[in-house]
């Protein structure tokens, strides 16, 4: 099955002109799966409480709707991340639909830098769905740096894990390859590319979408600009956990052994 990360650059606030920049290189990438990055439409350098208000949407706002009619018009699985309202709180989101609408919303659990004030985190553990024969599971740019996130991801029986991003870090794009490794996934990471400046600070985001496979190796776009990584993949790689004849990558934990001890202050 083909499988793409969508990379664009968004300008803040302009809502439906983003959809449909991203929509271009939706329809493009020809995919069975698309996934594109975090906060998809909106921008992501928020000044405050009120500019949130005004851009979060509910789940079944204008964006999921423009989303739903794109899926069925392409006949794929889409994955976007959106800042969510929701009972008076907001969350920085990822939808999972596809042509009969919604399937799964995921909420960031592990919030970066200024999110923390703006957006809640999200309060329900880590869930795989099963979708036309695909076991799919979703986290959100900053979740990558605590190997718990995709290890839960990986131990429920995810076959492709989901990645909308705005990263701002070096690190992740390599340190997906190890989070596949060490827990036979494939990953697709949709970051943004360009800079935002607003509120007084600046924020450069690192581009390098990628798809990367159990093995470790990886598809990704070379730099920040516009566009889209799109591969074939076999994912039955992803359902064979034995690493050796005598080594299984999960039967083989000794979790008894893993002792916690104190966070340190």
């Amino acid at each position: 099955m083909k499988v793409a990360a969508v990379q664009f650059t968004p300008e803040f606030g302009q809502v439906a002109e983003n959809r449909e920049r991203a929509a271009k290189w939706i329809r493009e990438a020809d995919a069975r799966l698309t996934v594109l990055p975090e906060v998809a439409f909106t921008g992501y350098v928020f000044k405050g409480p009120e500019e949130l208000a005004e851009l979060a949407e509910p789940v079944n706002g204008e964006t999921f709707d423009f989303m739903v009619a794109l899926a069925k018009e392409t006949g794929s699985l889409l994955c976007y991340g959106f800042p969510e309202s929701k009972d008076g709180r907001y969350y920085n989101s990822a939808a999972l639909l596809g042509p009969d609408g919604l399937i799964a919303i995921y909420r960031k659990i592990h919030l970066f830098m200024d999110e923390i004030g703006l957006f809640s985190p999200g309060e329900q553990p880590f869930f795989v769905c099963d979708v036309d024969g695909l076991r799919l599971g979703m986290m959100i740019c900053f979740d990558w740096y605590f190997p718990e996130s995709a290890r839960s991801l990986g131990l429920l029986g995810a076959q492709i894990i989901l990645h909308p991003a705005n990263l701002v870090l070096p690190f992740c794009q390599d340190a997906m390859v190890t989070r596949c490794l060490e827990n036979r996934v494939f990953a697709v990471t949709a970051n943004r590319g360009g800079s935002e400046f607003r509120a007084g600070r600046e924020m450069s985001f690192t581009g390098r979408s990628q798809v990367t496979q159990p093995t470790g190796r990886y598809e990704r776009l070379p730099d920040t600009d516009d566009g889209f990584v799109a591969t074939e993949i076999n994912l039955s790689l992803a359902d064979h956990k034995q690493m050796t004849a005598r080594n299984h990558l999960f039967r083989d934990r000794r979790p008894q052994l893993y002792t916690l001890g104190e966070i340190n202050k």
